[in-house]
């Protein structure tokens, strides 16, 4: 076999994570909705579940317990409340600049026809503004992202993976 152009094995990250849980098959859904993890491909699921979709008594707690008790964690509701903390704010301020644009647009176009610089006017400085706010505002939330929420929302992946791969079990 002919050596393809790319990175050598060795530069793969096997420590990360995330190619971890991708090559665990998390994610892959079976049809359920839930996450198909390694017991996914046992074989038939037992007969432990009772009508209402609890488990049987004797048995572990269900996926739906383990989401909902990770749900009503202290580490989710922070994690929830620091992507509010900035989602909300940014979410108004960005409509906020949209829509003053376009009552000035509208209400205003004597001040926004006032040149700025030879043909380029007050419009066209507000409207690559715009363009200009939506880039700074993608790169502010990739970032606050990676330093705020996501080691968190992994830390928290982890532990309903490992509590929902011993229920599926």
């Amino acid at each position: 076999m002919e050596k393809q152009e790319g990175r050598e094995p060795a530069a793969v990250r096997l420590d990360d994570p995330w190619y971890d849980a991708l090559a665990d098959g998390w994610g892959d859904l079976d049809g359920t909705g839930l996450p198909a993890g390694p017991a996914a491909d046992a074989g038939p699921a037992d007969d432990t579940a009772v009508p209402d979709g609890s488990q049987a008594p004797g048995h572990g707690p269900s996926a739906a317990d383990i989401y909902g008790e990770v749900q009503r964690s202290a580490a989710f509701q922070e994690v929830r409340g620091r992507y509010r903390r900035f989602v909300v704010p940014a979410s108004v301020a960005f409509f906020v600049w949209y829509f003053a644009y376009v009552v000035a647009a509208t209400a205003a176009p004597g001040f926004m026809a006032r040149p700025v610089v030879g043909a380029v006017n007050v419009a066209m400085v507000a409207g690559l503004g715009q363009f200009l706010s939506t880039f700074l505002l993608t790169w502010a939330y990739a970032r606050h992202a990676r330093l705020h929420r996501d080691r968190a929302a992994l830390e928290l992946r982890w532990e309903t993976q490992e509590m929902t791969r011993g229920a599926e079990r």
